[in-house]
């Protein structure tokens, strides 16, 4: 018996030891509620499945835009977008997904059902009720593309930029188990998030602050969780029908894709311009993942360019 109780403290003993690393590399330490966006600043819609975090510019009586942004990376991805694109007259709605920035973290499926539905009601509670633009950027437009699909008629066109273009695989085995799977994301993905996003710059070293900014996200619980369950929500989704989808209706659609891509490689546009014949395509030079960032003096014009023709009578 005594062997028997050893053998299972020794065992136990580097199990609870690894437990304990995956607690400690945790970084959600924090609630995020009403005081924490009160010193944050900005603005807040509560919506139905939660407050979502928006920013909007530009003149009242502008046409309007939407900005989605990726798969984790807040509304702050878009900030030499959304300035072109106010200062040249335009009204710029974008906001943080569920899950991401200063947006709630509801514990529910992060499916494209439910970032359709806050895309969908923040319009409505923000006033953007006609026909607007879309942009949607690596997962953005994923949800872009569904919201484009489902509601053609609030649509005036879509503009995609390096969109998620892959069919999602599974996620590892151990991180996909209900109790022991959520500890592993939180101590060994989760942490390295925020180092990891410098691979969709061509040259990071012009973006010295991104991983710090990044972090901010990375402390208020919910947030891994909330990237977790929107890659299994993801799996075995069919990017070629949500792309379809699109190709279906009638409005403009451009397709702007960094030529350098490591995150999307531009191959994968092949599978977005078959699905969207009508599609525009510009691949831009010198960019990674990122070419609204990386080459806004390229990619802004071409955005420019587009929205006003889309908005001239025909």
């Amino acid at each position: 018996m005594k062997r028997v109780m050893l053998g299972a403290t020794l065992l136990a003993l580097p199990i609870l030891a690894f437990v304990t690393y995956c607690v400690a590399r945790n970084p959600e330490r924090t609630t995020l509620d009403a005081s924490v966006r009160e010193t944050a600043g900005g603005r807040y819609v509560a919506l139905s499945n939660g407050v979502t975090h928006c920013d909007i510019s530009g003149p009242a009586d502008g046409v309007p835009v939407v900005l989605v942004h990726g798969f984790s990376v807040p509304l702050y991805i878009w900030d030499p977008t959304a300035v072109a694109l106010s200062t040249a007259g335009y009204r710029v709605l974008r906001y943080d997904l569920l899950g991401r920035g200063l947006s709630d973290r509801p514990d529910v499926t992060y499916d494209l059902d439910l970032y359709d539905r806050q895309l969908s009601d923040l319009l409505d509670a923000t006033g953007f009720r006609g026909p607007v633009h879309v942009m949607g950027l690596s997962f953005g437009g994923l949800v872009t593309a569904t919201f484009s699909g489902r509601h053609p008629e609030r649509v005036r066109s879509l503009t995609l930029v390096d969109p998620a273009a892959d069919d999602f695989g599974r996620l590892p085995w151990y991180v996909r188990m209900p109790l022991l799977g959520p500890l592993l994301w939180q101590g060994l993905v989760v942490p390295g998030m925020a180092d990891g996003q410098a691979t969709d710059f061509l040259d990071p070293s012009r973006f010295p602050d991104w991983a710090d900014r990044y972090r901010v996200q990375m402390q208020y619980r919910g947030f891994g969780r909330a990237l977790r369950s929107t890659r299994l929500a993801a799996t075995g989704l069919s990017v070629d029908s949500v792309y379809a989808s699109v190709g279906r209706q009638a409005f403009p659609v451009q397709l702007i894709w960094g030529v350098e891509d490591r995150t999307v490689p531009i191959a994968l546009s092949a599978r977005v311009k078959q699905a969207i014949p009508r599609i525009q395509y510009h691949p831009v030079e010198r960019a990674g993942h990122l070419p609204h960032m990386e080459q806004a003096d390229v990619v802004n014009p071409i955005l420019l360019d587009f929205l006003r023709a889309a908005d001239s009578p025909r």
